[in-house]
């Protein structure tokens, strides 16, 4: 009965939650102190490594974009995390919640992922400081396998 609640336990992680899955590349892009530590161990708990940094120069799956309003041009980096996902990637977008420090307008997201060419698939909550958005690419929102 435990390794059936052991198996419950593991769907409902987090990572798991937001579409993390074994054996993945997810690069990192915007990590700072302030991340949610617990999030990142949620996901290279569920990937089975560790997370690949700004500097990682192959194809990733999924791409984790820390992101506060004082970063840049939102729909910049939005493109260039593109350039590292595999056809059918995803990223997810973590934006700080409203009151913190760094908070991004939620129009701002809709309108920087619709310019760079994504389509935001569901937003929510990661912790107590931030919230996610994952955003597809038009190719990994139709793609079937």
């Amino acid at each position: 009965m435990s390794a059936t609640a052991d198996h419950a336990e593991e769907r409902t992680t987090p990572a798991v939650r937001l579409g993390f899955q074994p054996d993945q590349v997810v690069q990192e892009i915007g990590y700072d102190d302030d991340v949610d530590q617990e999030l990142r161990e949620s996901i290279e708990d569920t990937i089975g490594t560790e997370l690949v940094d700004e500097d990682y120069d192959d194809v990733a799956d999924a791409v984790v974009l820390w992101f506060r309003e004082d970063d840049g041009d939102l729909t910049d980096a939005l493109v260039d995390a593109v350039t590292y996902m595999d056809e059918g990637g995803w990223i997810l977008l973590l934006t700080p919640k409203t009151g913190r420090d760094g908070y991004v307008e939620p129009s701002d997201i809709g309108e920087a992922a619709t310019t760079a060419g994504l389509s935001q698939t569901k937003s929510v909550s990661v912790g107590k400081d931030w919230n996610g958005s994952r955003l597809l690419t038009p190719k990994g929102a139709a793609k079937k396998r």
